[in-house]
């Protein structure tokens, strides 16, 4: 799509002549001008290797994938160099140290905190939602921020649990007024439209809000901070805070814990340094300002059919560049403390989510050359999306290699290496293959190298990590499940590029945020065709050349064991072991802060409530029936919602009520219990004729819950 033919965004009505658009900075041209280079040299230096063996179509192809797959991991590695020499000489600009903002009042200021969620797991949400209330709460400035949940959940069961804990909420923190429930009847737009949802009803009484996700925990204090940013910046509409990896139970969610922790400071300063005032954002554990937001972010849809057309997935890149097209700054903030998520538990789950964003990020190739866009957020595009696509470039990249082997079984022909021509190589093909894997190798580990170097001048922050050489055996532990994890990952990859290009669209399904364990009949279903690639793979590589196996052998390894290994990663008896042992540990593990520790006592707690009022029935339908309590507050909150002139009330659905009464629930579908419990008279009516209507007019079913109804009210009145 050329930029005449791009989409056309809306105008919005940007920042006008106070604030005039911002040439590129030279730093993003320099960043990939080194990484330009590096990715030249090795090219000619693997084209040279080609060359000695002898040329081919095949080989061209070959030098091709090798030379975008470099440049990828140049980028990461040149951005890891200049955060290095940033973090050591404590230089580098960022919006924490433009000018002082600690002293800044913010009391004519109001910020709402929104939760959108999607059958999520309704006590982790409010665990986290107390603990980032009970922070703020102790700053002092409470008054400024109120509470949002936003839900577009379809499961009745967590509709109804959610109505629930909100409840609870209110009334154990005297809330009233400050943490609001909104469940919309139609979730349009998912995440994105949720949150414009929102914004239509309530934005304009709040100058700024924060995006939270499910799992998402703030402190006070970061909370506060960021406000005063906002009002020290007036031309900042987006301020992205710097979530770290926290709550990890099993050995996999450790590893990465670990990794991000020990890892991220560098790439995050080398991240901020080029980017400055065209930053990203990730969809959550950011501050917005509220008009901006309203005025350029109002999403189009991309034309076509699914999965490339309709509503943007992955809608934080594109919000971003729509708030830099209008010359609002979005910045990062890389360095403030207090910012906290959590991750997959198993490497399924990381699989599923990845597959989710595929499709998202893919989609953004449809806005690549939209008019208007800043070079800085076509870049952040791009490298989304290649993110997906390095995984399939890279199987390419071996099967060309592998196809190159057997072309040279098939005809007989042997290597015969003729002279380098290039002057500098005076050794062996070996010796020159060798330097070529070597070149590579030092690209993909000198970041984890410099992080490492890093600690070693930060005595403080090597005790954070259990010490200088467990953070160490750590790197090098997590180095080898890297190596081995890589191949199933670029498998994972390779499918959902695959599938999303086939027109096969992915469910943005809520995300597992805790597991017990992946089972070995469930890892077999997941693996048995990377077990089964891997194998057949080996032993062609074998049978074609007996010495290549060798090069090979570390992606087809991590194949061949990716079963033992996503069932021994899933445990979390060897997560606690290695914890114990003082490896992969965190500074927030060795010194959680107070709302980690508040997050671990409510998840753990008892239920504020009777989860149901049968004790053999989890049916949302039951609850709201037959509990006069849970009636009372699901028909006030649906009475509430459709005050909303956004919403038009459903029609009375008695019909279907008589047949759940006369039936059981079983008689109806999902869709038409769902229909029952959108309508508040019909909700209302239910409950009054459940306990006034005589036996003979109730099926089994209700009068055997009636009776356990009774029985269970007695008893805890006893």
């Amino acid at each position: 799509m050329n930029a005449d033919a791009g989409i056309p965004f809306p105008a919005g009505n940007g920042r006008g002549p106070q604030s005039p658009r911002i040439r590129p900075s030279a730093r993003v041209f320099v960043l990939y001008s080194i990484a330009v280079l590096m990715t030249g040299a090795a090219s000619l230096l693997f084209a040279d290797l080609l060359w000695r063996l002898g040329w081919s179509p095949s080989r061209t192809i070959l030098l091709i994938l090798f030379s975008l797959l470099f440049l990828f991991a140049s980028v990461g590695c040149v951005q890891a160099i200049y955060g290095f020499i940033l973090c050591r000489s404590g230089r580098g600009r960022s919006i924490t140290n433009l000018a002082e903002y600690r002293d800044r009042d913010i009391s004519d200021t109001s910020t709402a905190l929104i939760f959108p969620i999607y059958n999520e797991d309704v006590r982790r949400v409010c665990a986290g939602l107390r603990a980032t209330f009970d922070s703020l709460a102790r700053t002092g400035d409470m008054e400024r921020f109120d509470f949002f949940i936003l839900s577009d959940s379809t499961n009745p069961d967590k509709w109804v649990q959610e109505e629930q804990y909100w409840f609870a909420l209110t009334r154990d923190l005297g809330a009233l007024g400050r943490i609001f429930y909104r469940r919309r009847p139609h979730n349009e737009g998912k995440k994105s439209g949720n949150i414009r949802d929102f914004l239509g009803v309530w934005g304009r009484r709040y100058r700024y809000f924060i995006v939270f996700d499910a799992d998402s925990i703030m402190s006070g204090a970061t909370l506060v901070d960021l406000v005063k940013l906002m009002e020290t910046h007036p031309a900042a509409g987006l301020i992205q805070s710097a979530p770290g990896l926290v709550n990890a139970r099993t050995t996999y969610a450790r590893i990465q814990q670990f990794a991000q922790r020990l890892y991220s400071p560098i790439f995050s300063a080398g991240l901020n340094y080029w980017t400055q005032d065209g930053g990203n954002y990730w969809g959550h554990n950011a501050i917005i300002r509220t008009e901006a937001f309203m005025q350029c972010c109002d999403l189009p849809q991309l034309p076509g059919k699914k999965p490339f057309g309709g509503h943007i997935l992955s809608h934080d890149f594109v919000e971003a560049a729509l708030m830099r097209k209008e010359n609002w700054e979005v910045w990062f903030a890389w360095d403030l403390p207090g910012s906290y998520e959590e991750g997959p538990p198993t490497m399924i789950d990381n699989a599923k989510r990845d597959r989710r964003w595929c499709q998202g990020n893919l989609q953004h190739s449809m806005l690549l050359f939209a008019r208007g866009l800043r070079g800085i957020n076509r870049l952040h595009l791009t490298s989304g999306i290649f993110c997906y696509l390095a995984g399939p470039l890279w199987l390419a990249f071996m099967l060309t290699g592998t196809y190159i082997l057997w072309y040279q079984k098939q005809t007989g022909l042997s290597d015969i290496a003729v002279a380098a021509f290039t002057p500098f190589i005076r050794f062996g093909a070996a010796g020159h293959a060798l330097l070529v894997f070597g070149i590579a190798m030092v690209v993909i580990l000198l970041p984890k190298l410099l992080a490492v170097i890093d600690l070693a001048f930060d005595s403080q922050r090597s005790r954070a990590f259990g010490g200088f050489w467990r953070a160490v055996a750590g790197v090098i532990l997590e180095t080898l499940f890297s190596m081995l994890h890589a191949a199933i990952q670029m498998l994972f990859q390779t499918g959902a590029v695959a599938a999303t290009l086939f027109g096969h669209e992915t469910q943005w399904a809520s995300q597992t945020r805790t597991a017990e364990g992946t089972t070995w009949g469930a890892a077999i279903r997941c693996h048995w065709g990377h077990t089964v690639l891997g194998i057949c793979w080996g032993a062609f590589t074998w049978w074609l050349s007996p010495v290549s196996l060798w090069w090979f052998s570390p992606v087809l390894a991590g194949m061949i064991l990716s079963i033992p290994l996503s069932v021994l990663t899933s445990r979390k008896w060897l997560g606690e072991a290695l914890r114990r042992a003082g490896i992969f540990v965190t500074p927030e593990e060795l010194s959680p802060p107070a709302e980690l520790l508040r997050v671990e006592e409510q998840s753990s707690a008892k239920e504020p409530f009777s989860m149901s009022p049968v004790r053999n029935s989890s049916n949302a339908l039951c609850r709201v029936v037959l509990d006069p309590y849970i009636n009372a507050l699901h028909v006030s909150l649906l009475r509430e919602t459709y005050l909303n002139p956004r919403y038009e009330p459903p029609r009375p659905a008695h019909d279907l009520g008589e047949r759940l009464l006369a039936q059981g629930p079983d008689a109806l579908s999902a869709a038409e219990q769902m229909a029952v419990l959108c309508e508040p008279e019909t909700a209302s009516w239910l409950h009054r004729e459940a306990w006034l209507r005589s036996d003979d007019q109730l099926s089994e079913w209700w009068r055997a819950a009636i009776l356990e109804s009774s029985a269970s009210a007695a008893e805890s009145a006893a």
